[in-house]
């Protein structure tokens, strides 16, 4: 068996070979940019009034002028309109052109009207005021997303407003997910008294919608020559296989048999931890990587957790959140591996606190429900004492 640090480093080291698509702007939010984003025209494009109030030149102030006379209005959409006389201002809405001629705005709440249609000024002014400069945040030509930027909703914005209907983007890996077992039923059918309805698929598939991937499902009966037909099948047609089932020592377990004749080569099968422990991972020469979990959903769900998720934001420029939790009670955990703790969690006064959650093993599916998330406790210790903090990996938001 290796250790958890190990497999994190065997599987960190392979890369998916993703090439890059053109998809409708709506379609790129939490996708990788592969393409510069440069402003199509200067940022601001004109000279921007941030205010609503009036627009004057200051030469009038200078001279000793307060009470200037209203000679139009510029709103927001127009063109530009022209101030012809410092003695004079037009009212200006937010968003607006700043008239030609004008060079600052004064707000309403510094101006008192008065009733020859003229505005006196209450308030010193400062040149150039509540005016956005044209080019002053960008310029026209200028990058303002680098290619490899995780598009996000600001990002999306700003392509927006330069005019990129289309964006160059890094595609989403083919990922198929495998359920195996004769004991398993699909979710419309009732199980007989032998048998169960299956999960773990689709509990992987829910949680790859983090990515915005689309998972195709299979099934694998317990039957070897079925099990190397299908898998050589899929490992033609996926970038990625997630398994769940099969990878233990029993008679029926054909999955590490049946990759072996794939020639799928085996980077790791076991790991010294609990849950998860038959864990097996893998690559095939045709860019294929496999990740082959245990079966029992407690297990399956916290190799995902632990393994494939830090690993697949890594793969799509997903930042991940490293958190360290705090221990609230006692764990004793005898056996010399690393032990990961269900936890029900909460964030208190900058720090998280933890509390186990621990069901009835690895095969109790309900448990996950009571919990938020899994403590990592090293091998190497069999005593965890309250107040200690330790690597937490959440699957609910915090």
């Amino acid at each position: 068996m290796i250790t958890v640090q190990q497999a994190e480093n065997l599987i960190f080291e392979r890369n998916l070979r993703l090439n890059t698509e053109l998809v409708p702007l709506p379609e790129a939010n939490r996708r990788l940019a592969c393409e510069d984003i440069r402003a199509d025209r200067d940022f601001p494009p004109f000279n921007r009034v941030t205010m609503d109030g009036v627009a004057i030149n200051m030469e009038g102030w200078n001279q000793g002028r307060r009470e200037f006379h209203i000679a139009g209005v510029q709103a927001a959409g127009e063109f530009p309109k022209t101030l012809t006389d410092s003695q004079q201002c037009l009212e200006v809405m937010t968003g607006a052109v700043l008239p030609q001629g004008a060079d600052t705005v004064i707000p309403y709440e510094h101006l008192q009207k008065a009733a020859n249609g003229s505005v006196q000024i209450t308030v010193d002014p400062r040149p150039g005021q509540n005016v956005h400069r044209q080019g002053s945040d960008r310029r026209a030509g200028e990058v303002i997303i680098k290619s490899g930027t995780l598009m996000e909703p600001p990002e999306i914005g700003i392509a927006a407003t330069v005019g990129k209907s289309e964006l160059v983007v890094r595609e989403l890996p083919k990922i198929a997910i495998i359920s195996t077992g004769n004991e398993l039923v699909e979710v419309h059918e009732s199980p007989l008294p032998h048998q169960i309805r299956s999960s773990n698929a689709h509990t992987m598939e829910q949680a790859l919608a983090r990515w915005k991937i689309q998972a195709q499902r299979y099934h694998l009966i317990d039957d070897l020559q079925g099990t190397i037909a299908k898998l050589g099948e899929l490992i033609n047609s996926y970038q990625v296989l997630i398994l769940s089932g099969g990878v233990s020592k029993g008679k029926f377990d054909h999955v590490p048999q049946a990759l072996e004749q794939l020639q799928v080569d085996k980077h790791f099968h076991r790991i010294s931890q609990r849950p998860g422990k038959p864990f097996w991972f893998g690559s095939h020469p045709s860019g294929c990587l496999v990740f082959a979990f245990p079966g029992n959903p407690v297990s399956a769900f916290m190799c995902f957790n632990r393994y494939f998720k830090p690993w697949m934001d890594q793969q799509l420029a997903f930042r991940t959140s490293n958190f360290m939790a705090e221990l609230q009670t006692d764990i004793n955990f005898k056996p010399d591996l690393t032990y990961f703790a269900q936890v029900k969690v909460e964030s208190l006064q900058e720090k998280i606190i933890a509390w186990p959650a621990e069901g009835h093993g690895s095969g109790d599916l309900a448990n996950l429900v009571k919990a938020d998330g899994f403590l990592e406790l090293p091998k190497g210790q069999d005593t965890f004492a309250a107040f200690s903090r330790y690597p937490l990996y959440l699957y609910r938001d915090l």
